[in-house]
């Protein structure tokens, strides 16, 4: 379990260099490349929030769509909730950490032990390498130009491997394309940013009834 947390971290450090050349090639210095990976902390906001910037997008779109992205970390809070105790101070850490990573190698655990353990390792695991590979990033960010490296194509890449797991159920399928339908249909008529604010009313279809689809999971 140690092994496989940090070896994730590892694997997400490299998707922290792609952050910071490409928030630095968006107009971000390396201090704001920087302090955004230490206090936001959350790559698919932070990607969307800098793909909207380098797009010519406006700051309210930007911050819109990040915090819809970021919204997932507060379902995840529940979650961890029941599993993380102490005082105030190490659950104020634990929330800084309770991301996509963290939490999937909690609740893989069988025993309780195992999770919390399982919690602090991945989260810290992927703090440091995340805002390390900032950092590199955002060092190189003006020394080479991205789509050289097709670094360019980091954040839809990301997006897509984040997304691509839950497509294997009808809802997220449905979901996916209606979202992509909301989109594009407002491409043309909206300022940059806005579809994708617009799109996330795809996440309604992620509320269904029990009834109408077969795939739905009881919360762990």
């Amino acid at each position: 379990m140690v092994t496989a947390s940090v070896t994730l971290g590892a694997a997400v450090g490299v998707f922290g260099i792609s952050f910071g050349v490409g928030a630095v090639s968006a107009g971000a210095t390396v201090l704001q490349a920087c302090a955004m990976s230490l206090l936001v902390f959350t790559g698919a906001s932070q990607f969307s929030a800098v793909s909207v910037i380098g797009a010519g997008g406006s700051t309210a779109s930007a911050l819109g769509g990040a915090m819809v992205l970021a919204a997932r970390n507060g379902v995840y809070g529940l979650t961890m909730g029941r599993r993380i105790e102490g005082p105030v101070a190490r659950r104020l850490v634990a929330a800084q950490l309770t991301i996509d990573e963290s939490t999937a190698m909690s609740v893989a655990q069988e025993d309780v032990a195992a999770q919390r353990a399982a919690f602090w390792i991945t989260g810290l695991s992927v703090y440091v390498f995340w805002n390390i590979g900032t950092l590199l990033g955002a060092l190189l960010g003006n020394a080479i130009d991205p789509r050289t490296f097709g670094l360019d194509a980091a954040f839809p890449a990301g997006f897509v491997f984040m997304v691509w797991p839950l497509l294997r159920t009808p809802r997220g399928r449905i979901a996916a394309a209606l979202g992509s339908a909301i989109c594009l249909a407002l491409v043309p008529f909206t300022p940059v940013g806005v579809p994708i604010l617009c799109s996330a009313l795809a996440v309604l279809v992620g509320l269904p009834d029990d009834e109408r689809w077969p795939d739905r999971r009881p919360a762990q």
